[in-house]
């Protein structure tokens, strides 16, 4: 069976795993042999980030068909959470870096799925630009509460306040969390495989529930909401299941972020952090889960490589968004991409009788 005559669901999710494999083993031989710099070198796992938030802001935005502007809202919960889990599993004497991001992403991701799904409950009844408004004030919330947390650890165990630090009373304690200031001392056991290996779990994810029947209840939801009602199906209950789902990824991915720095601050997961996100799943094409990862990659290295002409580098960096989004409306660009689809489309078979006379 050639990978023609493969369904074009499972040709669509091979072509998806192997970007991500192919780009690994590029990157780690490229890297290997010295071409890539260390400024790019230490964009690797914020790309993997990235990746996870946009695939998994695609299964709300794309696949579930609804507008949500607080993704930002629970990367940062995981990304605290996640440091506040590391600093504990130090504290009592975790040595393994593994162990500690495992630990940490797993708790980070149920921290980030549990509030996506209580705040999911009220919000999954609203729609369209209410939904968008509502999602947004909860990423503001979430990020000026962060600024007011005080946490830290000592052998009596956790220390919050929302004072100041002094308030915690610790006595020869580690500051965890320290208001404004953000998280601070962290343990960076981020790496690129471990991000590779996140972003392949989440495309898994993402790929397994689109294609099971909550998926395809999800996208008929989207397609047609009165429809959808008609035949029975509980619209709240599996629009929550996207956002429940999309929140947890992201909590991961806040942890893979975070424990790739030292120090991480809550003014980092604001509305503008939200609003990046949710580019890369505009431009790598609405629930396309292949084309998120690539806009989120391409994206994000972008302003490292347009770093030799730093003058002019985020003004092309915004030209390249706009022709992103324009050139494929031009009528000019569909006729050049169906022409090549007809003749890719026409040589196939043609190779194929070929093949089947030499047989003869």
């Amino acid at each position: 069976m050639s990978f023609k005559n493969i369904k074009p669901q499972t040709r669509s999710t091979i072509l998806t795993y192997a970007i991500v494999i192919v780009a690994f083993i590029a990157v780690t031989v490229l890297d290997a042999a010295g071409f890539i710099s260390n400024s790019l070198s230490g964009q690797l796992v914020p790309i993997c980030a990235y990746v996870c938030l946009a695939v998994s802001l695609n299964l709300v935005v794309g696949v579930s068909g609804e507008l949500s502007l607080g993704h930002a809202g629970f990367m940062s919960v995981g990304a605290f959470t996640g440091v506040i889990v590391a600093g504990c599993l130090t504290r009592l004497g975790l040595e393994s870096e593994l162990l500690l991001f495992v630990a940490s992403a797993i708790v980070g991701a149920l921290a980030a799925g549990i509030i996506g799904f209580l705040v999911g409950i009220p919000v999954m009844r609203l729609r369209g630009d209410y939904l968008a408004i509502v999602t947004l004030a909860f990423g503001e919330i979430i990020k000026n509460l962060l600024n007011n947390f005080y946490i830290g650890v000592d052998d009596a165990g956790l220390h919050f306040s929302m004072q100041d630090t002094a308030s915690l009373g610790m006595q020869q304690g580690t500051i965890l969390i320290n208001g404004p200031k953000g998280a601070v001392g962290i343990d960076k056991v981020s790496t690129f495989v471990i991000g590779i290996v996140l972003v392949l779990i989440t495309v898994a994810i993402v790929l397994n529930l689109m294609h099971s029947r909550d998926g395809r209840a999800i996208m008929a939801v989207r397609d047609n909401r009165i429809a959808a009602e008609s035949v029975g199906i509980n619209v709240t209950k599996y629009r929550l299941i996207a956002f429940t789902v999309a929140s947890a990824l992201a909590g991961a991915a806040g942890v893979l972020y975070a424990m790739n720095y030292s120090t991480i601050t809550p003014s980092q997961f604001d509305f503008n952090q939200s609003i990046l996100i949710l580019v890369y799943v505009v431009l790598g094409g609405m629930g396309n889960i292949w084309g998120s990862i690539i806009s989120a990659a391409f994206l994000t290295v972008l302003p490292e490589l347009l770093r030799p002409i730093n003058d002019y580098r985020m003004l092309i960096y915004a030209v390249v968004l706009i022709l992103v989004m324009v050139v494929p409306h031009l009528k000019i660009y569909q006729r050049a991409a169906d022409a090549l689809r007809s003749r890719f489309s026409k040589a196939t078979p043609a190779v194929a009788a070929e093949g089947g006379e030499a047989d003869e």
